[in-house]
């Protein structure tokens, strides 16, 4: 048994069921939002948190693993541990093996069919349709470089509290992460929710919510998988709590094995339209936060700068999609008067209605629109009076406040 192995089954043995605090803490490099910190703490839902881990493991290999609090499951092996110092370009990560006693079959036939077989619809490409897992991902300064954000299908990027940002993320479990890690994981918010009913019931993982967000929450028609349902997270140690939780996402959907496939959420592939403005780059902004995606011609796809820094991953290299949306909403607060701190409501991001969009591909950007009539519809994507086609690949979704 390695060393690593044998630290996680003393602790196993040893420490009763753990769960992770859920507090959404604004980015310390805001010095205005400090102030809110300490409120914001008694409005999250209390969860106590997880055992240290030792210095000698890094993100994503397990610091600290939580067993579900009501049914024990065979234990997860960890995968090897990284160095401590961080290599120049990022190392994927090999996937642990799993255990097989519980393993349920993940993929279905898609419904839409190419000459070669079945197209996702989530990404255009050739595959057949894998159940759905939705991952609220951190994005403030210290939570980067993420980790398996670019297995993603899509990736909604929301505004939360203070003008922040966080990702919703969307997995196919055809196509996991290559390191089985995903994260650092954070709170749900009001906005997601809308977002996953065009979904279907699906896998839901997040760290904790607002108090008064959890019965919503518990109401809805996703599959909780928090640190209160399941202990399928684990600490790192490249970052500081609360940015230092992932999760396993093969124990997720094993222990979850319900969740929808892959189903058509309004996206149409396809070659790019006529006309269109070649542009290069292109800045998304949020009061806080920031995105620019520069077109690279060499692989493709629009890389990613968040606030300025080009935006990388622990598992595999600088984040990049192939289409870019940036889909402009009436931002607004919180329908249900929600609070991040005393005072100060909710942002909220309506994806149900109508607004303008701007598309980006293969180096053009395009003007068109969105629209969606409610939360069991798909979301159209209109440019020139016709479906906008997007390239296949992964999507990115920025809700563009307005």
């Amino acid at each position: 048994m390695r060393p690593v192995e044998r630290l996680r089954a003393r602790w196993r043995a040893s420490s009763p069921t753990a769960k992770v605090a859920a507090v959404a803490i604004p980015s310390c490099a805001l010095a205005g939002l400090l102030a809110a910190t300490a409120a914001n703490a008694g409005l999250f839902a209390p969860l106590a948190s997880a055992r240290p881990s030792p210095a000698s493991i890094q993100v994503p290999a397990p610091a600290t693993t939580m067993r579900p609090p009501a049914t024990s499951r065979p234990p997860a092996i960890p995968t090897p541990p990284t160095p401590t110092t961080a290599p120049a370009s990022p190392t994927p990560v090999p996937s642990p093996p799993r255990p097989t006693a519980h393993t349920t079959p993940s993929s279905v036939a898609s419904p839409a069919r190419g000459p070669q077989g079945p197209i996702s619809p989530l990404t255009g490409l050739p595959g057949a349709a894998g159940r759905i897992l939705a991952v609220k991902i951190d994005n403030i300064v210290t939570a980067r470089p993420q980790t398996g954000v670019n297995s993603a299908d899509v990736v909604y990027a929301i505004e939360v509290e203070g003008g922040l940002s966080r990702f919703l993320a969307i997995y196919d479990s055809n196509h996991l992460p290559q390191g089985d890690a995903i994260g650092p994981v954070r709170s749900a918010r009001e906005s997601d929710l809308p977002i996953l009913q065009q979904y279907g019931k699906v896998d839901f993982v997040y760290s904790g919510a607002l108090s008064k967000f959890l019965p919503v929450l518990a109401d809805a028609n996703v599959f909780n998988c928090s640190p209160d349902q399941d202990g399928s997270f684990f600490r790192g140690t490249s970052n500081a709590p609360p940015s230092n939780l992932y999760t396993t996402p093969s124990d997720i959907l094993r222990d979850f094995p319900g969740s929808a496939p892959a189903q058509d959420v309004g996206f149409r592939f396809g070659d790019a339209p006529d006309g269109g403005d070649p542009t290069d780059s292109y800045t998304a902004t949020m009061p806080s936060a920031s995105f620019t995606f520069t077109w690279s011609a060499e692989q493709g796809k629009y890389l990613v700068a968040m606030d300025g820094t080009p935006a990388d991953t622990t598992d595999e290299g600088p984040i990049g999609a192939a289409t870019i949306v940036i889909q402009k909403v009436a931002e607004t607060t919180s329908p249900r008067g929600f609070m991040d701190s005393p005072g100060v409501p909710s942002p909220y991001a309506p994806t149900i209605g109508s607004g303008d969009a701007v598309f980006l591909r293969d180096g053009k950007a395009y003007q068109g629109s969105w629209s969606r009539t409610d939360a069991g519809s798909g979301t159209t994507f209109t440019y020139q009076g016709g479906a906008m086609r997007f390239h296949p690949g992964q999507v990115w979704i920025v809700l563009d406040p307005q």
